[in-house]
């Protein structure tokens, strides 16, 4: 079966989805090669979330990948690659899919052993990205974003979390630190990286519920987060002297998870 050629219209409002407000608006986002748009449709939570995939022509691959969704199968040329393309290399298939919906508050209330993530207005794409495929990874029950957090949708977290982004539940607030005390009521500690905190080896056990918030890249947590929290922790270097200022945020994020997660 040939795939449908795209209309211009349809290119155009495709290419919108470039533009946050767009995407807000209409709900979608835009994906970009084959293994994101490959693992984002191996964890549709429902087949209606994929809009359509775009092959441009002669992508042998992709077009092999995407025989299986052919009613939203459409084929672009090189040109419209370019102007779909969020990088300066096409790769040739795009996805677009629905933005899934969790509606606020979606606070995890399993009994047990649960850990969520904040993210405290981290401005680096490819450290939201990171931290939530890095969440998937580690069994994260939830990933909360501040309002000054990059967009989860922008395409650079999208490639980054390497179409992650249907595995895990994750929302949006306007005050991080009201969502944080309201989990609090619920019986959860927040914990909080800082550098007047513990070691965070010292520790001997965790609370059974933790929500661990990873702050701004510059300026680290927030005070009216800092003024909510239980337990601070810091992440000890080697050596008699720091050699660099600071972890990256996705790098100590992923050590505080395992240790979590798995200690």
């Amino acid at each position: 079966m040939t795939p449908v050629v795209l209309s211009k219209a349809r290119l155009r409002y495709f290419v919108k989805l470039h533009q946050k407000k767009f995407r807000d608006s209409e709900e979608l986002f835009l994906a970009e090669g084959l293994r994101t748009v490959q693992e984002l449709c191996l964890n549709l939570p429902d087949e209606e979330m994929l809009v359509a995939l775009l092959v441009r022509d002669g992508e042998t691959e992709a077009a092999r990948f995407a025989e299986a969704y052919q009613k939203k199968l459409f084929s672009v040329t090189e040109k419209e690659s370019a102007q779909l393309a969020g990088t300066s290399t096409p790769q040739g298939i795009f996805g677009v899919f629905r933005q899934p919906r969790h509606e606020v508050p979606a606070a995890p209330e399993k009994p047990g052993r649960s850990l969520v993530v904040a993210l405290d207005d981290l401005q680096d794409p490819g450290n939201v990205g990171t931290i939530l495929r890095t969440a998937v990874w580690f069994g994260v029950d939830a990933m909360i974003c501040s309002a000054g957090t990059a967009d989860r949708y922008n395409p650079k977290v999208i490639r980054s979390c390497a179409g992650s982004i249907f595995a895990l539940r994750h929302y949006g607030v306007g005050q991080l630190h009201h969502e944080l005390y309201r989990l609090q009521k619920k019986g959860y500690s927040i914990l909080c990286t800082s550098l007047d905190g513990q070691d965070f080896r010292e520790f001997p056990a965790w609370p059974e519920k933790v929500v661990l918030v990873i702050g701004n890249e510059a300026n680290g947590v927030s005070k009216s987060v800092i003024a909510l929290a239980d337990l601070l922790v810091r992440i000890p270097h080697a050596g008699a002297r720091v050699r660099v200022e600071s972890l990256n945020a996705s790098v100590s994020a992923a050590i505080l998870m395992e240790r979590l997660a798995l200690g």
